[in-house]
């Protein structure tokens, strides 16, 4: 893949053998962030997990301290005094059975996180083949399939994000922005690991965080020193 002028120079900074303690990899990644856009921080973890059997998945969220500096569209499905909840809290488009054929047939996926609250999701549950693929679909464990529509809401607004193992067992999540201060990214960084590390499966045998890497959205990947979070 060829890369362009900018990716070259930025590249040069980092020390592909080196596996950098996270302070290091925070100030380095904000040196490495040269795109003309906010580009997004994110923390790539490779782990020991096998996620075909259901004892080793890992899945929760967490509120980032300083948010991920990015504006979040939250959809809810709910009915009734939820609908007027759902509204005051702040959510961007609240509905129900009537979204369907909108997801379905016109291909509306103008959201980034779907809340449900528990008596919608045999309705939800109709549009797992759309939003389970694109991680859009509301799971009890993040925290998105809730009576609390406020919290939940509240929660996402402020800065929640998901974590979760994909098909080759790495979990991607983004930190922050480059413009964020190392403090911040630290902080959020920091919050992060402590989830993933209190989520590690009983089940599982060995190393659980094998490698780690901070990236920028367009910059190169920094290894991490993942000695301290083994366990």
């Amino acid at each position: 893949m060829k890369r362009g002028k900018r990716y070259a120079e930025a590249a040069k900074l980092v020390d592909r053998m080196t596996q950098y303690d996270p302070a290091e990899a925070i100030a380095l990644v904000k040196k490495t962030a040269v795109a003309k856009f906010d580009e997004t921080v994110e923390v790539h973890l490779r782990t020991g997990c096998d996620g075909r059997h259901a004892d080793q998945q890992v899945r929760g969220a967490v509120v980032l301290p300083h948010g991920t500096g990015k504006t979040v569209r939250i959809l809810v499905f709910a009915k009734g005094a939820k609908i007027d909840e759902a509204q005051a809290a702040g959510a961007d488009y609240v509905g129900g059975e009537e979204l369907i054929p909108k997801i379905q047939k016109e291909g509306w996926l103008d959201f980034d996180v779907v809340v449900a609250t528990p008596d919608m999701m045999g309705v939800v549950g109709r549009l797992g083949r759309i939003l389970g693929p694109k991680g859009l679909m509301p799971n009890p464990k993040a925290g998105t399939v809730t009576m609390d529509v406020t919290k939940a809401i509240n929660d996402i607004k402020a800065g929640k994000v998901e974590y979760r193992l994909d098909k080759t067992n790495i979990i991607h999540v983004p930190v922050g922005k480059a413009s964020f201060t190392e403090e911040q990214l630290a902080d959020n960084f920091q919050s992060l690991m402590d989830a993933i590390l209190k989520a590690r499966p009983a089940a599982l045998k060995g190393q659980y965080i094998r490698s780690a890497t901070i990236t920028t959205t367009m910059g190169p990947g920094i290894r991490l020193n993942v000695a301290k979070f083994m366990a």
